[in-house]
């Protein structure tokens, strides 16, 4: 006899949001539909509640909840209603939540925003329409589900490009999900590199890298004709190992076997192109199993979306490097290495800040080459060139390491000195004036520098500071050149 529904009044039923206000609206236009309501705000309350599967009606309204960050619980709490279904309160302009929680279970649903009479109506449906009887699944289809619902969590695993190993991780915890798996490993093979175990996941006591004996240099492994995970990565083809004594290593076969593993199945992670693979899928059994056909296409598509993944994160890493690339060449000089004039005037406003609020003495030490358009002209401007840099780096080798030297211009260069007076200011200036003096430059008899010293003052700008070093430079060049001033407060 099909079991009848209870009536209203007499239902059990879950609300789940995050915000107290919602839940509190919930409360008030549907509470009377049940005899006990419970109202919590995320996944983990739900699932520390007793006898969920037996709810009559768990409401999960997604309105606040983050699909990056909210997924994973959410999908747990779907999949620990055993089949009840789950009837969720879906935003229109964040669908996306539906394909994700219906591959973890029986999911019906309603698009949001609905006014109270509306809502009221919806739940009333389903709690008029009591459980459904149906017809246990078969294990055929159970195993379907599963992939399904393995589909869906490696997607979200590899939603987001980002770094390599946090993706990895990611993608490892998301394949132990699947039934009867023990542990995930993920296999990268460096790009002009050689196999390294990037990722793995599941069994705390379970350490791929302790089982091989390392966790690089893979490719030269003497386990690699044995394993699964490195047999997929260096020969470009699915291993299944469903007798782990057929690896014809013991030592092998008994330390998984210790670890509750008796099979062990791998696939190959594709490049871009031909060759080599990228690396390799592998998942620890703890029971050998059958696979159908349906079964490992769906795990080589898997591990397509693995490559997939990879390839966003080299691109990401690729990235990064590109914006160290353009940050290095955009803040230094090409010729001498040095900070160029932009960047100089960008950190001199950064330490006159800094000078300000720390209440520190902050010096500014401008020099130039002496004569160096004759250089030019007598030597020509390659040999100028050289003199340049080695002036840069002698200076650049003679300075603290929280001094900065720029290239004004030309010939002309600064010290940016920060925690210097006037005074330590000047006997800086007079050792690079004494050791330029006595470098030996390439292509010319001798090279000498004037330069100029200023100490920030009390409410000077960075302009009025350069004014004054540059004031006390001229005169060090009127002097005789060769010399050191110090500007006028």
């Amino acid at each position: 006899m099909p079991q009848q529904a209870a009536p209203q009044g007499f239902h059990t039923g879950l609300f789940v949001n995050p915000a107290a206000g919602r839940r509190a609206d919930f409360k008030a236009a549907c509470g009377a539909l049940f005899s006990h309501l419970a109202l919590v705000d995320g996944a983990d309350a739900a699932l520390a509640l007793p006898a969920l599967a037996a709810l009559d009606l768990l409401v999960i309204d997604l309105e606040r909840f983050d699909p990056e960050l909210d997924h994973a619980g959410l999908a747990r709490l779907v999949t620990a209603r055993a089949g009840a279904p789950t009837f969720v309160l879906c935003p229109f302009a964040n669908a996306r939540w539906l394909p994700a929680l219906m591959a973890c279970g029986p999911v019906e649903y309603a698009i949001a925003p609905l006014g109270e009479a509306a809502l009221r109506e919806q739940i009333g449906l389903r709690l008029a329409a009591g459980p459904t009887p149906a017809a246990a699944p078969s294990p055929r289809e159970q195993e379907l589900d599963a992939l399904q619902a393995l589909r869906a969590r490696v997607r979200q695993a590899l939603g987001a490009g980002e770094e390599l190993a946090p993706l990895a991780e990611r993608l490892c915890q998301a394949l132990c999900a699947w039934p009867g798996v023990a542990h995930a490993a993920l296999f990268y093979l460096q790009p002009g590199g050689d196999l390294q175990l990037q990722a793995q996941a599941g069994e705390r006591n379970l350490n791929l890298a302790k089982v091989l004996g390392r966790a690089d240099r893979l490719l030269q492994s003497p386990l690699r004709h044995a394993f699964p995970g490195l047999l997929a990565a260096a020969g470009n083809t699915i291993a299944l190992l469903d007798d782990l004594d057929k690896s014809g290593e013991p030592a092998l076969s008994d330390a998984l076997r210790e670890h509750g593993v008796n099979m062990v199945l791998a696939l190959p992670i594709p490049s871009n192109g031909p060759g080599t693979p990228r690396g390799s899928l592998c998942l620890s059994f703890r029971q050998a199993r059958s696979f159908a056909r349906d079964e490992l296409a769906a795990l080589a598509e898997l591990a397509d979306l693995a490559a997939v993944g990879l390839r966003m994160a080299d691109l990401h890493r690729e990235s990064e490097e590109m914006l160290v690339r353009v940050t290095h060449l955009s803040t230094l000089d090409a010729l001498t290495g040095v900070a160029n004039r932009r960047h100089g005037e960008t950190l001199l406003e950064q330490e006159i800040r800094r000078a300000r609020r720390y209440k520190m003495p902050l010096a500014l030490i401008a020099f130039d080459i002496d004569r160096f358009k004759s250089v030019n002209d007598r030597y020509g401007h390659p040999v100028g060139d050289l003199v340049l840099r080695a002036v840069a780096d002698c200076a650049h080798k003679l300075v603290r390491a929280s001094d900065v030297v720029v290239r004004a211009g030309g010939e002309e260069f600064q010290v940016i000195a920060p925690h210097t007076s006037a005074i330590d200011g000047l006997k800086m200036a007079e050792k690079l004036r004494t050791a330029i003096e006595a470098t030996a430059m390439p292509g010319v008899d001798q090279v000498t520098v004037s330069l100029g010293v200023a100490q920030l003052g009390e409410h000077e700008s960075a302009d009025s500071l350069t004014v004054r070093v540059n004031a006390a430079l001229g005169r060090a060049k009127r002097a005789g050149r060769n010399c050191v001033e110090l500007a006028m407060g």
